[in-house]
C-alpha cells in the first residue's frame, strides 16, 4: 500500500485495473485500517476518474453475493447520500410507494456513513432482518412487492470498510458506488446525486448498461428532488431541468424536510409518512420521488400519470400494506 499512496500523492491517478485489485485486496483485508484510511482521504482531496470508479465497480459486482431476480421486472430508487442535509428517508420511502402500485422493488441500502439514519438503519429500526438468501428475497418481492438488500451482507469490501467509513463521517468514493452496484441488477434505476459533476459521470457509466436510466440532483445541494428548488434530470433519452410545481404540485422549505436527530427518530417519522400521516410537504416529497420512480419504468404515458398512481398507493394504505407485508414475512 506505501507504494499506491505514494504514486497518488504524486498527483497520479489509477487506471481501471489497478483500481479493481486496490479494492479486491480491501476486502480481503490485505491492508490494516491506517493504510485504508489513507487510500480513502486521498479521493476526499480531488475527483475521483471515471476509470477509477469503474475498477472499483468491476471489483465490488465480481466479489459480491448475487441475487437472482430474473423472473421479475426490479426498480431500485437510491441516493449516493453525503449531501450533508439530514433529510428524512426519502428514497426508501418512495420505494413502498411504489411497490404500492405493483411495481416490483430491489431495494439496495446501507448504513448511514454520513447522515444519522441511513436507508439500512431505518429498516432494521422498523424490525427487517437482513439476509442474502435468495428464495427468501424472492418470496418478499413476490408477496410484498419489495426487498431489501443491505449492501455489506452482498459486498465484503464494503463489510470491511463500514467502520472506517463510519469513523471518517465524511462522503467517500464508496456512496457513489454504492447505487451502481445493486447485487439484484434491477431492470429500472433512479438514482439521487449530490452534484452535478457527478450526474455526469454516472451518466456516461450508466449509458454503456443499456437499461433504463433516470439521474435526479437536486440543484440546490440535494441527492433526491426535494422540492425545495429545481431538480435536473438526466435519463437515456436526454436531460432537462423541473420545477418543484411540475415535480410535486408545490415548493416546500428545507426544515419541512429534515430527518431528525436519531434513527429511532427517523423510524417515527417514516411511519407517520407511510401511514399518510406525514405533513403536506413530507408527503409531497415522497410522492415526488415515487412518481419519478414510476416513470422511468416506461409504464405510465406521462409523469402526471405516474405522480396519480403514486397518490393512489400513499392514500389507498396499499404501500403501508407493503411494508406490514415485508415486516410480517421476518418472522
Amino acid at each position: 500500500m506505501k507504494k499506491i499512496l505514494q504514486f497518488l500523492f504524486e498527483h497520479k491517478t489509477l487506471s481501471r485495473e489497478q483500481a479493481k485489485e486496490i479494492l479486491t485486496n480491501i476486502s480481503k483485508s490485505i491492508y490494516n485500517d491506517h493504510e485504508v484510511t489513507a487510500f480513502i482521504t486521498v479521493f476526499l482531496m480531488r475527483s475521483i476518474t471515471i476509470e477509477e470508479l469503474q475498477g472499483f465497480r468491476d471489483a465490488l459486482l465480481e466479489l459480491c453475493v448475487k441475487v437472482d431476480m430474473s423472473d421479475y421486472k426490479t426498480i431500485d430508487i437510491v441516493g449516493t447520500g453525503g449531501d450533508g442535509k439530514n433529510t428524512f428517508n426519502i428514497s426508501t420511502l418512495a420505494c413502498f410507494i411504489v411497490a404500492g402500485t405493483g411495481q416490483k422493488v430491489a431495494k439496495h441500502g446501507n448504513y448511514g456513513a454520513s447522515t444519522i439514519s441511513g436507508a439500512s438503519n431505518v429498516m432494521e429500526q422498523l424490525g427487517y432482518k437482513f439476509k442474502s438468501n435468495n428464495d427468501q428475497l424472492k418470496k418478499e418481492v413476490e408477496e410484498a412487492n419489495i426487498c431489501f438488500l443491505h449492501a455489506p451482507v452482498f459486498h465484503p469490501a464494503l463489510k470491511a470498510v463500514g467502520p472506517i467509513r463510519r469513523n471518517i463521517g465524511l462522503r467517500t468514493f464508496f456512496n457513489m458506488l454504492g447505487p451502481m452496484v445493486n447485487p439484484a441488477s434491477p431492470q429500472y434505476q433512479l438514482i439521487g446525486v449530490y452534484s452535478l459533476e457527478m450526474a455526469r459521470i454516472y451518466n456516461y457509466l450508466l449509458q454503456s448498461t443499456g437499461k433504463a436510466f433516470t439521474i435526479i440532483h437536486g440543484l440546490d445541494g440535494y441527492d433526491e428532488i426535494s422540492l425545495t428548488n429545481d431538480t435536473k434530470v438526466i435519463t437515456n433519452k436526454g436531460e432537462y431541468i423541473m420545477t418543484p410545481e411540475q415535480l410535486g404540485k408545490r415548493m416546500v422549505e428545507p426544515q419541512d424536510i429534515y430527518g431528525g436527530n436519531s434513527v429511532e427518530e427517523a423510524a417515527k417519522i417514516f411511519l407517520k409518512v407511510i401511514k399518510g400521516e406525514g405533513t403536506w410537504a413530507q408527503s409531497a416529497v415522497v410522492l415526488a420521488n415515487a412518481a419519478m420512480a414510476l416513470d422511468c419504468t416506461g409504464e405510465y404515458k406521462t409523469y402526471d400519470d405516474a405522480y396519480h398512481a403514486a397518490v393512489e398507493s400513499l392514500e389507498s394504505g396499499k404501500a403501508y400494506q407493503s411494508l406490514r407485508k415485508l415486516i410480517e414475512l421476518q418472522n
